[in-house]
């Protein structure tokens, strides 16, 4: 029978219906912006559905079969780091436009026997034979270009879940991937999202432009002949299976010491690139402490630099000094001053985040009530504040995100990523995934915190988002993609803790995303930059915001996806929204 490589074999009928490949394009009912949601009969009339509810566990993911996956281990006696393991693997199967292991990954979780938040970095270093002059001689603009070997760093994501396992795992490790490489090996049908983001994928590393080293093995294994999968279409990845049956037989360290690696320094050595075995071996996480600020009663908490999280508890900080609640929901004077929040904590994310063995950024000042209240002091409530710089520090000596909760009151809250979409446009011979592009964060500025090094770890976006009231776990939550990371989280702490919006409601609220801040690669800020709306914002928001002075940009799809689990007691709740392709699961 023939039929196209990544289809499986399925009866005519079952294989080319009309629900496959619709697209806005192609059927103009699809493309209406003048027609509104359906009616719910209670909620909020903006929500999609309602949350999950269960008693003893949660799961919600970017993708049915990776929830599923969760649910069915915790089922089987796992605990919330297995199940969030298992999860991660088929999503690295079914989502590999937003993660895979060839990325990093970043995790808090509520450790219920030492009644703490924990927290681990699970980010890769430079390759340590790429000096600062040869990455300085690929850049474009002064910049480190998205694709190709010059933006590849050490993958982090098996050794993160390798330590996970290692400290709170209750299943065999090899039991943890069955479901991802049954997948892998029967084939999976493709999701909306995932579908179009793989075609995109497709013209971005196909162009001659792209300056990607090889694309024949990305286009064998996501487009087999001359197209990536339409939604429906069942797509296989063995490649993916057989490297993932190593992982499982070999442990964790296979990835960085054993056949793994020998086949990734080889790919890097054919195509000229820097990566070897001796860098992956090298590796190594760092359980680290999480940094907390209060907001109105809620404890939230953020990973340390190398990641972006403490600009979560700067925003909240500075939104914290206003009454945000008599602004009103969906107000222009809320989200004024939330925008105005973020391009002030993006100037200090810009000036001081980065990998803390190369650079002591002042986190107590950072994150403190006192630099807080000073910031916002500059902002009015009329006007935009311009130009935004960051403070002074007194002198001293595309993503994705899921989340698992287990009987025991453990809840896991992990992101993974291989940062601008797909990763680097380079798939390793054999092996069926992408590697990342995170070294392009670096900065090639003399003197700057985030500047290239070999060895270094680059500033990261990617962060996992945690909330404890009372000394409890609350919500474990995120919202993906890029700088949209911490305004989105911010916006999900006020929408509950200001406007009491349930779970679901938080998530499905219209949001608001801020462009043009400084950037830790070394990027100027671009004026005023440009604030995105959703179409949800009220008509007469959007109107009272363009009379203070802020110029729109279209609504593009880069407002996030968010999954959260929240605790309440004796049982969870678990949400997913509409901007991707999840679902959440309780039992």
């Amino acid at each position: 029978m023939r039929r196209r490589t990544f289809l499986a074999a399925l009866p005519a009928a079952a294989a080319a219906g009309p629900a496959l490949a619709q697209s806005r394009a192609g059927n103009p009912n699809l493309d209406r912006p003048d027609v509104g949601p359906g009616d719910r009969i209670d909620g909020a009339t903006y929500a999609t559905r309602s949350a999950a509810w269960g008693l003893h566990g949660a799961a919600a993911t970017a993708h049915p079969l990776a929830t599923l996956a969760a649910i069915d281990i915790l089922r089987a006696g796992g605990s919330a780091v297995d199940a969030a393991i298992a999860a991660n693997a088929v999503l690295g199967l079914v989502e590999p436009i937003a993660c895979g292991i060839g990325g990093d990954a970043f995790v808090m979780l509520w450790d219920p026997r030492r009644r703490k938040v924990v927290g681990l970095n699970g980010s890769g270093r430079s390759p340590r034979g790429l000096s600062l002059d040869t990455v300085r001689s690929r850049a474009r603009n002064g910049l480190i270009p998205s694709h190709g070997a010059i933006s590849v760093s050490v993958p982090g994501a098996v050794g993160a879940w390798g330590d996970l396992h290692a400290r709170y795992g209750k299943l065999a490790w090899k039991d943890l991937f069955a479901p991802a490489i049954r997948h892998a090996e029967g084939g999976h049908p493709v999701a909306q999202t995932v579908a179009y983001y793989l075609a995109r994928s497709f013209d971005v590393f196909n162009r001659p432009s792209a300056g990607i080293e090889e694309v024949e093995n990305f286009n064998k294994v996501w487009a087999g002949e001359g197209r990536t999968p339409r939604e429906g279409e069942l797509f296989r990845n063995p490649a993916l299976a057989s490297t993932y049956r190593r992982i499982a037989d070999g442990g964790p360290r296979e990835f960085y010491e054993g056949d793994i690696s020998r086949d990734i320094e080889r790919y890097f050595r054919r195509i000229g690139g820097w990566m070897t075995r001796a860098d992956l071996a090298a590796h190594r996480s760092e359980w680290v402490d999480p940094r907390s600020s209060s907001y109105r009663g809620v404890d939230v908490w953020a990973l340390p630099p190398n990641s972006q999280g403490l600009a979560t508890l700067q925003l909240l900080n500075i939104l914290e000094t206003f009454d945000v609640k008599a602004m009103g929901f969906q107000s222009a004077a809320a989200i004024h001053h939330a925008v105005e929040a973020k391009r002030l904590a993006f100037e200090d994310r810009a000036r001081h985040y980065a990998d803390p063995a190369f650079h002591d950024a002042p986190i107590d000042w950072l994150i403190s009530k006192d630099y807080a209240r000073e910031r916002a002091g500059l902002i009015r409530p009329d006007r935009i504040l311009t130009p935004v710089h960051p403070g002074q520090a007194p002198s001293r000596g595309d993503t994705t995100y899921f989340c698992v909760a287990d009987a025991d009151g453990m809840m896991v809250s992990l992101i993974q990523s291989n940062y601008r979409g797909m990763g680097s446009g380079l798939s390793p011979d054999g092996l069926g995934f992408m590697l990342q592009d995170r070294g392009e964060l670096f900065a090639l500025q003399d003197g700057h915190p985030n500047l290239y090094a070999p060895g270094k770890r680059p500033f990261q976006t990617i962060i996992p988002g945690f909330a404890t009231r009372g000394g409890e776990p609350w919500l474990a939550f995120g919202v993906m993609g890029g700088d949209m990371q911490p305004q989105g989280q911010a916006q999900i702490i006020s929408n509950m803790v200001d406007f009491g919006l349930d779970l679901q409601a938080a998530g499905d609220a219209p949001r608001w995303h801020h462009e043009g801040s400084s950037e830790p690669t070394g990027e100027a800020q671009k004026g005023v930059g440009t604030l995105r709306l959703e179409t949800g914002v009220p008509e007469k928001t959007r109107a009272e915001l363009a009379r203070i002075g802020w110029a729109f940009g279209p609504s593009d799809g880069g407002f996030g996806g968010y999954q959260a689990i929240e605790r309440w007691p004796g049982r969870w709740a678990a949400a997913t929204e509409m901007r991707k392709d999840g679902v959440a699961l309780a039992y």
